[in-house]
């Protein structure tokens, strides 16, 4: 596993991995070295998951998740640096969405600009009551870049996206609970332990199907129902052979905890 200057990285029992958004002193704001840290962790990760069965991605400290980009890098920025910088940003965010391992934001504090797209690119999000989260790029001049009109649209749908991109407004954890970016709020100090709760479940299934079912359900929602079930089908077969399905049944039957290998 690689050393990244901008994450630190735990592995935590039974395939789970944490990956911590790690400068603190600036609420982990998002620079372009962060930015090609989250490129290879998840790149990594989706070349050589070796026993990862899934990913949590969260903040160092107890303030921010991720403030967003950082806007002291970005002061005086020429316009080439600036696309150039983006231009690594877009892959980060292809690099997440893209990861065949599970991915779980666990947002301990403020998710703005990036930071509230970086979340929103994971597979689902769990936030701390405290936490805040906001699309606040309209107010800087520029718009979400990071996927943010299209993974919180799909989230929360058209009009309150619409909403929240457009006036730049904060909201809640509740908020973002009650309108679907969010799937649970807790306490702080019950986050990360309810966190790691729902990684162990997702790590003890069959690693193989997980990755199918999280393709088939990501690649079914960009297309019309038929297509989408004919996909769903395609990727089921493909697991009907494997090592696990036998081990699946045989361990039912048997009244065993399964021992999943991922063939």
């Amino acid at each position: 596993m690689a050393d990244f200057m901008t994450l630190s990285i735990e592995d935590a029992a039974g395939g789970v991995r944490i990956a911590r958004l790690n400068r603190p002193q600036a609420s982990n704001a998002l620079n372009t070295q962060m930015g090609f840290d989250l490129v290879a962790f998840f790149e990594e990760a989706a070349l050589n998951p070796g026993d990862v069965r899934c990913l949590i991605l969260t903040g160092a400290g107890d303030k921010a998740f991720c403030a967003g980009g950082d806007l002291k890098q970005r002061d005086g920025m020429s316009n080439q640096a600036w696309l150039h910088q983006h231009r690594v940003f877009e892959r980060m965010t292809r690099a997440i969405i893209g990861c065949p391992i599970p991915v779980i934001a666990a947002v301990n504090g403020a998710a703005y600009g990036g930071g509230c797209e970086i979340a929103a690119a994971c597979d689902f999000i769990y936030a701390t009551e405290t936490a805040r989260f906001a699309q606040t790029e309209t107010s800087l001049g520029i718009m979400p870049g990071g996927g943010g009109t299209q993974t919180l649209a799909r989230a929360v749908g058209e009009r309150r996206a619409k909403e929240l991109i457009l006036s730049a407004k904060p909201f809640s954890a509740a908020q973002a609970a009650d309108w679907g970016l969010v799937n649970e709020v807790f306490p702080a100090a019950d986050l990360m332990p309810a966190v790691l709760a729902i990684a162990g479940r997702i790590a003890a299934n069959a690693p193989l199907a997980v990755r199918a079912a999280k393709s088939s359900v990501h690649r079914g929602l960009q297309m019309g129902l038929a297509d989408g079930l004919a996909v769903e089908i395609d990727i089921y077969n493909a697991l009907v052979p494997t090592q696990d399905r036998l081990e699946g049944v045989r361990a039912f039957n048997e009244k065993r905890p399964p021992r999943f290998e991922g063939n």
